[in-house]
């Protein structure tokens, strides 16, 4: 990540609505779902080792972050209580998932339901 590419400034977990809010240096805030993070984690777990290869997560809808672990300065490991703990947020990651949460949430959604999962606790 280049020096004018926006940098947090601030990273909240709020564990009990499940929200990571991040603040970056242009201004920009961000909440994040802990369900939106997990399903979209960078870890080849979930995106698979190519294009076309990713796995579509179900059962998350109740997912928590129990830590944030910063990694040099540049990303964050989140531990989520599922047990997933692989995969590296980059600055950059998360500034992308935080522009486009409402058209990944919509993508994620239409997965779940053209896989015939429903989501539980959802109305």
């Amino acid at each position: 990540m280049d020096k004018e590419s926006p940098q947090p400034v601030s990273i909240k977990l709020h564990q009990k609505s499940r929200i990571l809010e991040i603040s970056f240096s242009d201004g920009q805030n961000f909440e994040l779902s802990c369900e939106l993070l997990r399903v979209y984690s960078p870890s080849a777990e979930v995106r698979g080792h190519g294009p076309g290869q990713s796995v579509l997560q179900t059962g998350k809808e109740n997912v928590s972050i129990d830590k944030v672990e910063p990694v040099g300065h540049y990303a964050v490991k989140l531990i989520f209580d599922d047990g997933h703990n692989t995969g590296l947020y980059s600055w950059a990651y998360l500034y992308n998932l935080g522009e486009n949460k409402d058209e990944l949430w919509k993508d994620y959604l239409q997965g779940l339901i053209d896989a015939g999962y429903q989501r539980k606790g959802t109305h």
